[in-house]
């Protein structure tokens, strides 16, 4: 039973967050407020029901520190950025842990490298918001991601590489892809005016990571059979 007399509820409001900095929010604490890119070619392993006993590995995009301490791997994962230990899929798609191919070590908490970089650079940014989509950082994608777009229930496919990754002060985590028409300047770099989110769009559906999405450009027949597993009935 939540304790909801007047003092319980002063007593409330003068927590404050150790990163924000702010009064602590229940509803809040599972929000990104800061992202680290991760450089080292780490992994995420993973398993599914349709492949009894076999692990799969997908590179991580980086890792992120939530408001109430948690850090974790972030990867592009069906239609967003998913925690890794978050994942899910139709075919019941379970976390397993993450990998280093460098020493083939299996681990199951964040580096502390990546801890203690993630928590100095939330202490030392320390910014003020007006607005929830207030952006907060903006990452460049360093592991391939395409974003997939269909108008016509998947009979035709348009792939658009995510050119950056932008942090909202709401926790929300947005990919961007090029709009070509409002191209000024090449190369198309993280912050430039004509790049859009792709989620908000009608006809996104999913992220895939260069490998599956230069199989889908070259119509592999199994990257076209995973679509059609995912498109809607």
């Amino acid at each position: 039973m939540t304790d909801s007399t007047p003092d319980a509820k002063a007593h409330h409001s003068n927590v404050i967050d150790l990163f924000s900095r702010k009064p602590y929010a229940p509803s809040q604490k599972h929000r990104f407020i800061r992202l680290a890119p991760e450089l080292d070619g780490l992994e995420m392993l993973y398993s599914n029901d349709a492949h009894n006993g076999k692990l799969f590995s997908v590179k991580i995009l980086c890792w992120g520190l939530k408001e109430d301490g948690e850090v974790t791997g972030l990867v592009p994962w069906l239609d967003r950025l998913t925690a890794c230990p978050e994942i899910s899929d139709p075919l019941n798609g379970q976390w397993q842990g993450y990998h280093d191919p460098g020493i083939q070590e299996v681990f199951y908490e964040a580096p502390i490298h990546k801890v203690l970089e993630l928590e100095t650079a939330a202490e030392y940014y320390d910014y003020i918001c007006e607005h929830e989509t207030d952006v907060i950082q903006e990452l460049p994608d360093t592991i391939g991601t395409h974003a997939i777009f269909s108008n016509d229930r998947f009979k035709t496919l348009e792939l658009k590489p995510v050119v950056s990754w932008r942090l909202l002060h709401n926790g929300t985590i947005n990919g961007l892809v090029i709009d070509p028409e409002n191209i000024r300047e090449t190369p198309v770099l993280p912050g430039d005016n004509n790049l859009y989110p792709a989620e908000p769009h009608t006809e996104f559906h999913y992220y895939f990571q260069h490998d599956i999405a230069n199989k889908i450009k070259a119509e592999d027949p199994e990257a076209l059979e995973a679509i059609a597993m995912l498109s809607d009935p």
